[in-house]
């Protein structure tokens, strides 16, 4: 297991380190040899970061000082004391390493001390190390399950009051 310290970022700080672990996640998950560029990646994360002046960056930091996992939280729209966890990754070389883990232990004290009051996020239902984890961390399904609007994949959104 690797120990990792979870913290919010600060202002620009580890956005390019949340952006390759998003590209190199997703690209491990869904079996791509590609990984995206940097400069594919970095607006995806930054356009969460930058949506909201309450908008989160958690990483999780390895005793190496490397960013080992991150989660990019926005609040939502419609209901602004629900943070919506729009990203949630770990480098896949810390699979199984207690990472996310970590990372969702945290998540909730972090959340409440940034003035929410719950989460949500959203999990491709063909995701089961995603969808085991969650629960085993108190989220539960909220809804219906739904084609993701570019991928198709089906898609559970997921709650937790914290």
């Amino acid at each position: 297991m690797t120990s990792v310290h979870i913290r919010v970022a600060g202002p620009g700080e580890h956005l390019d380190d949340a952006a390759l672990i998003w590209a190199e996640a997703t690209a491990a998950r869904d079996g791509d040899a590609e990984i995206a560029a940097l400069s594919v990646a970095r607006p995806i994360i930054q356009r969460v970061i930058e949506s909201s002046p309450r908008s989160l960056l958690l990483v999780a930091v390895d005793p190496a000082g490397q960013v080992a996992g991150f989660a990019a939280v926005a609040p939502m729209a419609a209901h602004g004391s629900t943070a919506d966890i729009r990203y949630l990754a770990v480098r896949p070389r810390h699979w199984g390493d207690g990472v996310a883990r970590q990372l969702m232990q945290a998540l909730p004290g972090l959340l409440a001390a940034a003035g929410f009051t719950r989460g949500e996020l959203d999990v491709y239902l063909d995701n089961p190390r995603a969808t085991k984890l969650y629960e085993a961390h108190g989220w539960r399904p909220y809804g219906d399950a739904a084609p993701h609007p570019r991928s198709g994949r089906l898609e559970q959104r997921y709650r937790l009051d914290l």
